[in-house]
């Protein structure tokens, strides 16, 4: 056991949706009427017990608390510190319905904008501040918390996103208003805290500051100094842990480390030679170091000797140095155990977070020089790099045989011509992103044929029909591209993941992405193929029940590597590459099956992008290279589609032109459009389609207000460009939602075509 004044091995977080999605359930019960508040906070409260006492008895030396959310931990921090916008808090609606409320709008509020959580596919909701928001702590989750912890015999380590990631993460609600302008007004709240902990008893807090692993401006450093001098100075307070993950550190590195606080978190793994930063940084030799040496992204398990080489670099330099995961475990699934479906060779090669707790702990003794047993681990990390099957040949000989040519398409002027002569469309043409709800039907006859209940013939038979009813709808809608729907998909990434070579599916990998929205990301473990059509049946029928064009729905091969658990034995580009070939493959079967419009998703280009700015040049080669060669095989007349959502596009605005896709639709109705500016400013002259519904929140828009959308993108877009379609696909919805809401965006349409320009 460590002593009170060490944390002593640890994580930095833990997956919180429960391994059988428990909060999933219990969430969507109580936002449909059939369950009640104190339902859903009974199924939290039952996690964060598992949770403490899993990790108590796993024997890590210090268990975190306070990363149990209802929905986001940055919609938590603007919650727990009285700063939601005031078209939520007028609502006079309970504290837990003005929370969703925030997260999911209403019909006179919509949501706070969502994006993703740095370079990962959890989604975060972004704050509003302006020059009148006032911090007061209101909230008393993280205290109620540790006396739920004490009464269970855990000392918890209560985990807090940062006062200066926090403001750097959210958005003005005033145009040129700076929201770390706020800082000084949000330190109080944070040390009123901080001395409420303490009252409890709690030795040590953990503030999380990921910023920092991006490039930051000297006055970002500066608002860092005076973050943790102002907190520090407190003098009845808990010991205060910053972890700073994701990435290097840089100049911040040197900012903390001469910083009053008592303990630092540096992640190791995603930067392998920032070691060398914190070995040199002598001011570490009075606080505790956590060695992020255990990967909490990827699923792979960590080489003993490798990680136990980078924390033993550390000793000597620090007052302590301690074992820890590089980030918060949230982004990994709960047990491989349960993944008994699994080639069981495959499997001994795995840790999710269960097994990455167990990793912490084995390491964390033999740092302290305990006799440990590290066999286990470094046979099956023998047994993986000398696996010669993951490797195929032919692979890597079409790979070899690559031209320039082969990610080339004539000039977009031309295909223009090509495809309005091919397609026929009008002004402002509409279409939807791809997928339609799935109802309860659609998803029992999935799982049916996944059992074996339900044989091939007859699946085909209902997929078949439900895509003629999607078909028949968008006709009745009005709508001018249509899609098939997507009903044999369970997830735009897992679908294509199984079937393709090099790929390996989970039955329990739940991970969660935004609110009670989960995915199972596969496990790209070799070199990829495809062995076969995949998406062709489905889009070749549904293009013979109807005279207007339909798009053929591909994922890119950036989305598809973003969204996956990927080996880590070779460069990501050439990974990319070869997945990009399996999509070429499939879009020139699409063609060769009559489709005119094929969409390859790319909503996860930003995502990958690396944090600081050193590395986008490399990163934007590769990404953008995999992009033309799955999709620069096709004839100028077939046209193709992208489409991106919920990111911060300032930073890839160069890339997205460089896709050279011929329509990109794009996230914009949360943000009322403001990325057409941008794109505008950048020079974009191709097509483009601003998403005009939010469809990650129940709220249907009025046709007023689809209008005003339309209008607002026509004052940046000319109607021979701009497309009219939702921000993103429309599978998590109801058709109760769905229907009226397309129905107003192709009214809006209809008469914004009407109207002289």
């Amino acid at each position: 056991m460590h002593a009170v004044d060490t944390i002593g091995t640890t994580v930095l977080g833990y997956p919180r949706i429960g391994p059988e999605r428990e909060l999933k359930r219990a969430l969507e019960a109580y936002w449909a009427g059939a369950g009640t508040e104190a339902d859903l906070l009974e199924t939290g409260r039952v996690l964060r017990e598992r949770t403490w006492t899993a990790l108590r008895d796993a024997g890590l030396g210090s268990v975190p608390s306070s990363t149990f959310s209802h929905y986001d931990q940055m919609l938590d921090t603007a919650t727990l510190f009285g700063a939601l916008p005031a078209r939520f808090t007028r609502l006079g609606l309970s504290p837990l319905d003005t929370y969703f409320a925030a997260a999911r709008g209403v019909p006179d509020a919509p949501a706070l904008e969502m994006t993703k959580w740095f370079d990962t596919n959890y989604h975060y909701l972004v704050p509003e501040l302006g020059p009148d928001s006032r911090f007061t702590l209101t909230g008393t989750a993280p205290v109620d918390e540790v006396r739920e912890a004490r009464a269970l015999g855990v000392t918890p380590r209560p985990v807090l996103v940062g006062p200066v990631t926090f403001l750097l993460l959210a958005k003005p609600d005033t145009p040129g208003f700076r929201p770390l302008d706020l800082l000084d007004e949000l330190l109080p709240a944070y040390a009123e805290l901080l001395r409420r902990l303490r009252a409890e008893g709690v030795e040590w807090v953990q503030l999380d500051e990921p910023a920092f692993a991006a490039d930051r401006s000297t006055a970002e450093l500066n608002a860092l100094t005076r973050a943790y001098h102002v907190l520090a100075k407190e003098t009845d307070r808990p010991k205060l842990l910053v972890a700073g993950y994701f990435g290097r550190l840089g100049r911040a590195l040197g900012v903390l480390a001469r910083s009053p606080i008592e303990a630092l978190a540096v992640d190791l793994v995603t930067d392998e030679s920032f070691v060398d930063e914190v070995v040199v940084e002598g001011a570490l030799r009075d606080k505790e170091v956590l060695a992020g040496v255990v990967d909490g992204r990827n699923v792979w398990r960590t080489d003993p000797d490798r990680a136990l080489a980078r924390a033993r670099r550390l000793v000597g330099t620090a007052a302590r140095v301690s074992v820890s995961t590089s980030c918060s475990l949230l982004h990994l699934p709960y047990d491989v155990t349960a993944e008994t479906r699994l080639d069981p060779r495959l499997r001994s090669w795995l840790a999710f977070a269960r097994q990455k707790v167990d990793e912490v702990v084995l390491l964390g003794q033999a740092l302290a020089g305990e006799d440990v047993d590290l066999t286990p681990a470094r046979d099956a990390v023998a047994d993986r790099a000398g696996a010669t099957e993951l490797t195929d040949p032919a692979v890597r000989a079409r790979l070899a045989g690559l031209t320039e040519a082969d990610a080339v398409r004539p000039p977009y002027a031309d295909r223009a011509v090509a495809q309005a002569a091919a397609l026929d469309l009008p002004d402002l043409p509409t279409t939807t992103i791809g997928s339609f709800p799935q109802t309860g039907d659609v998803r029992r006859a999935r799982a049916a044929h996944r059992a074996g209940r339900l044989g091939d013939g007859e699946y085909r038979a209902a997929m078949r029909a439900e895509i003629e009813r999607v078909v028949r709808l968008q006709e009745d809608l009005g709508l001018d591209v249509l899609v098939h729907g997507e009903p044999e998909r369970n997830d735009m990434v897992q679908y294509f993941a199984e079937q393709l070579a090099g790929f390996a599916a989970t039955e329990h990998g739940w991970v969660q992405s935004y609110g009670s929205r989960c995915v199972r990301p596969p496990i790209l473990y070799g070199d990829v193929s495809r062995p076969a059509p995949m998406t062709v049946e489905w889009a070749r029928h549904a293009q013979a029940l109807t005279a207007r064009p339909v798009k053929g729905m591909l994922t890119g091969p950036v989305t598809i590597l973003a969204w996956s658990f990927v080996r880590d034995d070779q460069p990501l580009g050439d990974t990319a590459r070869q997945v990009a070939l399996a999509i070429r493959d499939e879009v020139a079967d699409l063609e060769a099956a009559g489709i005119r419009v094929v969409q390859v998703d790319e909503p996860a280009l930003r995502e990958l992008l690396p944090l600081r700015a050193a590395g986008h040049e490399e990163y934007f080669g590769w990404a953008v290279h995999a992009f033309r060669l799955a999709t620069s095989g096709v004839a100028d007349h077939t046209q193709i589609h992208t489409h991106m959502c919920y990111s911060e596009f300032g930073e890839v605005l160069p890339a997205i032109d460089a896709l050279d896709a011929d329509v990109t639709s794009i996230e914009a109705a949360r943000s009322k459009m403001e990325v057409l500016a941008d794109l505008t400013a950048a020079g974009f002259a191709r097509g483009v389609g601003p998403g005009v519904y939010d469809i990650h929140s129940p709220r249907v828009p009025d046709a007023d207000e689809v209008t005003g959308l339309v209008r607002t993108a026509l004052a940046a877009v000319p109607a021979g460009r701009l497309w009219v379609n939702p921000d993103c696909g429309l599978k998590t919805r109801g058709y109760a939602e769905v229907e009226p809401a397309l129905r107003h965006l192709v009214a809006a349409a209809r008469q914004l075509r009407a109207e002289p320009r």
